[in-house]
Parts: C-alpha cells; structure tokens; sequence
C-alpha cells in the first residue's frame, strides 16, 4: 500500500471551484487505486488582520480546515500570506504552519511521501517538509512555476534548491523538462502527461451547438485566466482579420476590463463574448461548438485546454511553445504559429478554408489518458518511497 500526501496550493474549492481541476482530476485518479491512500493538503494562505476582512480573502477565510470533496480528505490549514514583496517568504511560512498538522496527520495515516504538485511555493515547502520527517519528496512542474517564477527576486534560488533535493521530479512534457535542466536541475526527470476524459470530451454536432450559443458562421474559443501571460490580446487581434468569425473567451482575471476595452476601440466587440469561469463540464459543450481553440500564450508547460479541445475534434492554433510540438504532431491537430497576430489569422483561416474532420482531430488526443496518467505517477512515487526508509525526526531547524 502506497499512502501519498499530495501538497497543492491550487486546488479546488468552494471559493474558487475551477482553481486547479486538473490537478484535482489527477488526485481522484491516483486515489482511487486499490494500493493507495492518499490525502490532500492544500495550505490557504491569508494576510495580517485587516487585511484578511477584505472581499478578495474572505471566502477564502471561511473554507473548512478539513473536508470530504469528491472522496479526498482535503487539509485547508492557514498560513500567513504578504501580499506583494513577501511571496518569497512563502515556502518557509507555509512549512512552519503545516509541519504541526502533518504530524498530527502521521499518527493516523503515516504517509510515504509528500507529492508537491506545483514548484512554486509548493516544492520549497515540501522539501522544508520532507527533511523534518525524514520522508522523500517530489515535485511536479507544470510551466509557470518553471517560466515566470524563477525569474523573481529571491524565488529562484529556491526553486532550483528544491528541485536539486528532490527525491523525484515531474513534468508535464519533453519541453518543460528540457527547460527545467537548463536551471541547473538534475536530467532524472520523468514527463508525465496530463489525461483527458473522453466520456466528456468528444466530438459532438457542431452546427447545433452553434446554434444552441447563437452563433452564426466561424467560432473560435479561447480558454484560460485573463493574464497577460496567455496572450489574449493577440487574439483580439488576430479577430479583426477573420471576418465574420465570433470569439468566445473562457476564464476570468484581471484583464477582463482591458481586453473588453480593447475589443470597442478596435471594432470587433460585437464578435466577442466573455463567458467568464465555467465549471469543467460546461467546457467540452463550447470546444465541441468552435471551428478552432485559439490560445496565444507566451509560456505554456503542456496546456490542458490544448488536449480537451483536440478530444473534442476542434484543431487548435498555437504558438510554437513548451510542450505544442508533442501535441500539435499532425496536420489534422491544427497549426504551430509565431505569436504574431497576422501568422495566427493566417492559420486560423487556413483551417477555416479546409477542416480537418472531427474524428481525425480526436485521434491526435488519444495517447493523453488518466489510466495512464494514475499508472506513471504510481510507479514514479511508488517506486521513490521504497527507495529509502522514512525515519521520523522533529527536528525543525531546516527551515526555521
């Protein structure tokens, strides 16, 4: 029996219901092998009183410290969060918080392993964590905490400390990794690809999904938060040189009002449609609707919305980033571009001109699975726990 603590700062929850679902989805996978059990921790963290009666956190402050989501005992413990110039410190404020209950945790379920599923701030806290309990660790990287993070003061040491200490590292594609040996850490990595549910994602009738939206003539969708990273405005852009097509954003943030402002002055708002957040099940009925899956980013690991959109037989339109090539790896998967707005209106109309059939797209999605998703990460943790017997110590001084 492997018993598994996964550590994730993003996961779902009634405050933010769409914050980590694929994360979530691989959990539910691995746990529900018969030769695991596993439970979750998902720090919370908020800043000083007053600051914590703000809006933006007070959801946040009434989630439950334990709870029973979709089958997984979920941890929710609080640490204290500085906005703005403390996120730095985060890793070692987190792991004073939870070194407590993850002993707590040990009495009952004395896991094997601590599972970090983000490199930042989760991996640094986990290798806090690790040394005080004498119990290997390892960490996922998925792309931002690769390609952003890093690059701010005082983090990037740290993420690269982890990643040296790890027992085990993840990521979600060749690239990434590739990517991840350039920082300095160690070649052992394994890429593990995420999975799609093809129950849900499939191909459906594309015109009556059309018209069940209201829309008429060529639809595009583009799917995730409203940052600058994922380069929405380039698909503002690139709209203006599609005629007649219909843009549908998937997501919110804090470039909603931007995008929407740009929209007006630059004549296409009345093609456009911000959706907001949608729960996970509503997004297969909107990839199923649009002709193309158009997503700008600047920096990627290996996108989610890259495979659902590719199951549900809708091409997707890319820059040529992270993990794109191990998906985008026929023509019937849609086209690679600079991210430039005239390359992307180019590929999109070439598409338009010439539509690869739904089935043949889907079939470009069926090497991604969460069977085999949930069998790599059992082999990979599995095979890291029973590497080195696991000690307890309570000695805190690593982080301290």
């Amino acid at each position: 029996m492997l018993r598994v603590l996964t550590l994730a700062t993003l996961f779902p929850s009634t405050a933010q219901p769409t914050l980590g679902g694929f994360v979530e989805r691989q959990t539910i996978g691995l746990a529900a092998r018969d030769d695991v059990e596993l439970q979750v921790v998902s720090p919370v963290g908020l800043p000083p009183w007053p600051l914590s009666l703000h809006p933006h956190y007070r959801a946040r402050g009434r989630l439950p410290l334990r709870e029973i989501r979709k089958d997984l005992i979920i941890h929710r413990p609080r640490f204290l969060s500085l906005p703005a110039r403390g996120a730095a410190m985060a890793p070692r404020a987190m792991a004073r918080a939870l070194l407590p209950l993850l002993r707590e945790i040990r009495k009952d379920f004395p896991f094997d392993i601590i599972d970090a599923e983000f490199f930042w701030p989760d991996g640094p806290t986990a290798m806090h964590l690790a040394a005080a309990l004498a119990i290997p660790f390892s960490i996922k990287a998925r792309g931002a905490d690769i390609h952003y993070w890093p690059t701010r003061a005082g983090i990037g040491g740290q993420i690269l400390a982890a990643g040296k200490a790890a027992d085990g590292l993840l990521a979600v594609s060749e690239a990434l990794k590739a990517d991840m040996m350039r920082l300095g850490m160690p070649g052992t990595i394994a890429v593990h690809y995420t999975g799609v549910d093809p129950d849900l994602f499939k191909p459906i009738d594309r015109a009556e999904a059309k018209a069940a939206l209201g829309v008429q003539g060529p639809l595009i969708v583009t799917a995730g938060a409203l940052i600058p990273r994922k380069g929405q405005s380039l698909a503002l852009s690139a709209l203006a040189e599609i005629p007649d097509a219909t843009l549908l954003f998937v997501g919110d943030g804090p470039d909603r009002r931007l995008l929407e402002e740009r929209a007006k002055r630059s004549g296409v708002d009345r093609r456009v449609r911000f959706l907001g957040n949608r729960p996970h099940e509503t997004l297969p009925g909107l990839f199923g609707a649009a002709d193309i899956m158009l997503l700008p980013s600047r920096s990627e690991g290996l996108a989610n919305v890259w495979v659902e959109s590719l199951a549900c037989g809708t091409p997707i339109v890319i820059p040529d980033i992270g993990g794109a090539r191990e998906v985008v790896d026929r023509p019937e998967a849609g086209r690679l571009t600079p991210a430039d707005p005239a390359a992307m209106a180019i590929a999109v109309r070439e598409i338009l001109a010439d539509p690869p059939a739904q089935e043949a797209v889907r079939r470009s999605a069926e090497r991604f699975s969460w069977e085999r998703n949930s069998e790599a990460l059992f082999e990979h943790l599995s095979g890291l726990a029973h590497q080195r017997s696991s000690p307890e110590t309570l000695s805190v001084q690593t982080f301290e």
